[in-house]
């Protein structure tokens, strides 16, 4: 049983977080480039919502939005 534990182990230690361990070791030396990537997700999620909100205004606007209260079953 130990050595199945274990195996899970190294499957996550090696396998899964072996991303996170180069972006730790990717830091030490460039501070810059390894904050990069987390201003990518940044950029890519900051589009994400204006794209969002923008269906959101273009459904609003043709009608199809249905904002009454009775809209969905509980709530009535």
């Amino acid at each position: 049983m130990r050595a199945f534990f274990e195996g899970i182990q190294w499957l996550f230690e090696t396998i899964f977080f072996w991303p996170q361990n180069q972006l730790a070791k990717l830091e030490l030396t460039h501070w810059f480039l390894a904050n990069g990537i987390n201003w990518l997700f940044m950029i890519i999620c900051a589009y994400a919502t204006w794209y969002w909100c923008k269906q959101l205004t273009q459904h609003q606007k043709s009608g199809e939005e249905n904002q009454d209260t009775t809209a969905h079953s509980f709530l009535k």
